[in-house]
């Protein structure tokens, strides 16, 4: 047996592990990068090496820029000004992450900069209002998978230049063609997305109470179980009103001049990063700390909001990926499935090796790496632009998982008390999209 299967069947193990009542899978993942190191002879540098500290500035910085707008109330007064922007209605307030999401990254955000910004936003709607977190999740981050092959986006640029550097011709409107492929994968699930919410509960029937002034609300350290909500009939339009009562309500304004200061230090954020390609992470450092100085909040108050234990979860699953990749199980996977039969059917297994491979990986890393077998298929007669589309969207389908950044942020930005079961729950989804989200892309986009 090689190192490279032995690290496969290790992280099938790890992740069995999770079943076992007070299993932390943040350790185990640490522990066992560790022993497959000495068992392959990778020296423990290397494996430190692996650790995400990209991951670990950017996790840190956003939460405790946001962090700071909840406790000076700023966070909660944008989410009463949204609620009414909306007004009062729970669908579109449901919607409102997938539409933030799809603007960012269509307009060039890079998708980790996106989710930090939108998770808080997503998951704050969703304790707020009765929301399904995991639903709320979906929401915010299909509406980002929607906007990256845009022009100006990320995946939009790499797949320009990958298919002229391999000298696949694609068609002039090509571009036009990529971001309409994007939203309409993007709107698809969202529908499903509402239907599920509307069958199961996840997004509460009729419109919430719209508050009269925007006041913001004190941070809650209750759990989103203590938030009450009660039904009444409206007299006039016949619809129900939700009536979502938060845990406490702020004895004083902090007032208008905190919340400027406060939103302008968060746009001034977005602005950085999304313009001027700065790390989002090091802004967002950088922003709680003047923040924080300039209301002279306790430091305590904000090192507590962030969600150490996802930064250890996340940093130990990426640490012991790191490893898989560099002893070559990634690899492994691609081999194993091989590309023969057809020119479609070897699409097919194509967007397969992407969506495997995405699951615990960088998906624009698999991309790239991906884009090179596509080139003999297109030659043999699939679509240029249905082949890229296909295999684009297999990569970054897969990525609403626990075990990459995009789940690290959701997690970091949920409830502590809704963080279990939400692990559980994007581990589901995401090991069923590595089944349904290759041949649904394939079946959408390999003709086009």
């Amino acid at each position: 047996m090689t190192m490279a299967t032995l690290s496969i069947i290790v992280l099938a193990a790890l992740l069995a592990a999770t079943l076992i009542p007070g299993f932390d899978l943040g350790l185990g993942a640490l522990a066992a990068a560790f022993l497959l190191g000495l068992a392959a002879g990778v020296p423990t540098n290397d494996v430190t090496g692996f650790f995400p500290a990209d991951f670990f500035v950017l996790i840190v910085g956003i939460t405790a820029l946001f962090a700071v707008a909840q406790l000076n109330g700023t966070l909660d007064w944008l989410l009463d000004v949204l609620l009414r922007a909306a007004g009062g209605r729970l669908v579109l307030i449901a919607l409102a992450p997938f539409a933030i999401g799809a603007v960012l990254t269509a307009a060039g955000t890079l998708p980790a900069a996106a989710t930090a910004i939108v998770s808080p936003i997503a998951l704050g709607f969703a304790a707020r209002y009765r929301i399904s977190p995991m639903l709320a999740a979906v929401l915010g981050v299909t509406g980002i998978i929607s906007g990256l092959l845009s022009p100006l986006a990320v995946y939009g640029v790499t797949a320009r230049s990958l298919s002229d550097k391999l000298g696949i011709d694609l068609p002039g409107s090509a571009p036009v063609t990529f971001l309409a492929g994007g939203l309409l994968a993007g709107l698809v699930v969202c529908a499903g997305c509402l239907v599920v919410g509307r069958f199961t509960g996840g997004i509460p029937r009729g419109r919430a109470s719209v508050p009269a002034t925007a006041a913001p609300l004190a941070p809650s350290t209750t759990t989103s179980g203590d938030t009450a909500s009660s039904a009444t009939s409206g007299a006039t339009s016949g619809t129900a009103t939700v009536t979502v009562a938060p845990a406490a309500v702020a004895t004083r304004d902090p007032g208008s001049g905190t919340r400027a200061f406060t939103l302008l230090c968060m746009a001034a954020v977005v602005v950085l990063s999304v313009g001027f390609d700065m790390n989002v992470g090091y802004l967002g450092l950088t922003a709680a700390l003047v923040l924080q100085l300039a209301f002279r909040l306790p430091l305590g108050a904000i090192v507590s909001r962030i969600p150490w234990n996802v930064v250890l979860l996340i940093g130990g699953l990426l640490t012991y990926v790191g490893l898989m990749q560099h002893l070559g199980a990634f690899k492994q996977i691609s081999e194993l499935l091989g590309v023969a039969g057809s020119p479609l059917l070897s699409l097919l297994v194509l967007c397969y090796v992407a969506g495997i491979t995405s699951f615990a990986a960088s998906s624009i890393a698999v991309f790239a790496t991906v884009m090179p077998l596509l080139p003999p298929l297109v030659a043999a007669g699939v679509s240029p632009v249905g082949g890229v589309l296909a295999v684009a969207l297999a990569s970054v389908l897969v990525d609403l998982n626990p075990l990459g950044i995009t789940g690290g942020l959701i997690l970091g930005a949920a409830e502590p008390s809704a963080r279990a079961r939400l692990f559980r729950q994007l581990l589901v989804y995401g090991l069923i999209s590595i089944v349904v989200a290759p041949v649904l892309t394939w079946a959408a986009f390999g003709w086009w």
